[in-house]
């Protein structure tokens, strides 16, 4: 199957910025690396998503469970589920993903939809199935609606040009935003390209319904993750967040690295480099405004770390951003 290609865009973690707009809450996500590694880090948001892996090897690891992939497939994460994609080959590898609020697909009429898909789904009542695989009968047709949805995000005629690119690392954001809007008429194809997409799930009858449960163990992550990135521009202490959830420091490091794969430092200095790249691509701030913006002090480290990051200086990378 010929792939789909975008140019690299977005940084930050998706939860961490609205995926499209107020009316029109729907985005579209590709990732590309070479190499071992995280491609999308753990994170979670109120949005579904569907996520598509035209082949090659990754790990995705949903609620603390994981799941090695090895050829096409479509994965789905329910709202409020903690997420990670890893590649898992030194080829170069894609993923694509498709994020929406349900309620986009709710009418002004309140027909069977809301109450049989939409609000069962936003309330935890109904979940996607865990995974598609190519031999199932629906595939070659629910791949045709998804590939129909990427098209119709590829019109925007100036996607967002936040950027992350290193060595091995790229990600594409096509999504409307609060200065870039999908056109009225892709719209309505997106629009209808998920109600065709769920109606062939139903009609499969890949829908199942279940009593909302809520893993201790997930929540007591997500309460981390979410403190960190409320408090990121601060100092933060392992025995905080530690004391937050309620266990002892030498426990929690071990309990978010066997999570996360990251030592809780990893990911706040990740996160903090993260909104680092988005403050460069989207403010005129100094680099010395952003370092102490971001809580990575003097302008000096930050310019370390960050070349260690990105393998480009902040100004560098601001000068590739404002090329794009």
């Amino acid at each position: 199957m010929e792939a789909i290609m975008y140019h690299p865009q977005s940084p930050e973690l998706k939860e961490a910025s609205p995926h499209g707009t107020q009316s029109f809450p729907c985005a579209f996500y590709q990732t590309q690396m070479s190499g071992h590694g995280f491609m999308v880090k753990h994170h979670w948001h109120k949005e579904a998503e569907i996520l598509y892996f035209p082949g090659g090897n990754f790990r995705m690891e949903i609620n603390m469970e994981a799941f090695d992939i090895r050829s096409e497939c479509f994965y789905f994460i329910n709202p409020g589920e903690l997420h990670s994609v890893r590649a898992a080959s030194t080829e170069v590898v894609q993923e694509y993903a498709v994020v929406f609020h349900p309620e986009l697909l709710c009418s002004p009429f309140y027909d069977t939809v809301q109450p049989q898909l939409t609000q069962p789904l936003q309330n935890g009542q109904l979940h996607f199935p865990r995974s598609i695989e190519k031999e199932h009968p629906a595939f070659p047709r629910l791949r045709t609606i998804f590939l129909n949805i990427a098209e119709a995000f590829s019109h925007c005629s100036s996607p967002e040009t936040l950027t992350t690119e290193t060595e091995h690392f790229h990600l594409t954001s096509l999504r409307a935003s609060g200065t870039v809007s999908v056109e009225l008429a892709d719209q309505l194809t997106i629009k209808a390209s998920l109600l065709q997409f769920f109606a062939l799930m139903s009609r499969y009858q890949l829908f199942s319904r279940t009593e909302k449960t809520d893993d201790h163990r997930v929540e007591t992550i997500k309460t981390a993750i979410t403190y960190i990135r409320e408090h990121y521009q601060e100092k933060i202490y392992i025995r905080d967040l530690a004391s937050l959830i309620g266990l002892n420091e030498q426990y929690f490091c071990r309990f978010f690295k066997q999570a996360t794969h990251m030592t809780p430092m990893q990911y706040i200095q990740n996160y903090r480099l993260q909104m680092a790249c988005q403050m460069l691509a989207e403010t005129r701030a100094s680099v010395t405004e952003i370092s102490h913006a971001c809580g990575l002090g003097s302008s000096s480290y930050f310019g370390k770390v960050f070349r260690e990051y990105m393998n480009c200086t902040p100004g560098e990378y601001r000068q590739k951003t404002e090329h794009k």
